[in-house]
């Protein structure tokens, strides 16, 4: 289990490294301009300083979502040390979490909001790459803990 968690452990630094890459250049190329256009009207590029959590929902409770955020990660730690939940796609999941909610609580400390920068036409809230990751870690999670428990109800 301490390779499983190690390998988990890793491949979520190397995510919020990949944020923070990510974040950096947006914070030297697209904050001076504050909008970039890249798909026409579907997709473009917005500087957008968020103090919320994903997608900008509860803005200004900087503490209580770095606390939460702390505390899941400590959750998915413990459900991975005491297998709780085991296979490809809980990993898959716990790491993309992980990943992303260290992605993000890294701004939280560092800057005091989240750095996002990700726009559709069609999907009104501006996210980020670790929004992305928490995002899809979450189905997938659901998805392998449903997966879980109807292998749970056939035995």
């Amino acid at each position: 289990m301490a390779v499983t968690l190690t390998i988990i452990l890793v491949c979520s630094a190397v995510l919020a490294v990949i944020d923070q890459i990510i974040k950096y250049f947006v914070l030297e190329n697209l904050k001076p301009v504050g909008y970039m256009s890249v798909a026409d009207s579907i997709f473009s590029l917005v500087y957008v300083e968020n103090r919320g959590i994903a997608f900008g929902m509860f803005q200004g409770m900087f503490w209580f979502f770095s606390l939460m955020t702390v505390v899941f990660i400590g959750i998915f730690i413990y459900m991975i040390v005491k297998k709780i939940f085991q296979g490809k796609l809980f990993y898959i999941a716990s790491t993309l979490i992980i990943g992303g909610g260290i992605g993000n609580l890294t701004d939280r400390v560092f800057r005091g909001y989240v750095i996002d920068y990700l726009s559709f036409s069609f999907f009104s809230p501006v996210f980020n790459f670790a929004d992305c990751c928490v995002t899809i870690g979450a189905v997938l999670m659901i998805i392998s803990v449903l997966i879980s428990f109807g292998e749970k109800k056939h035995e």
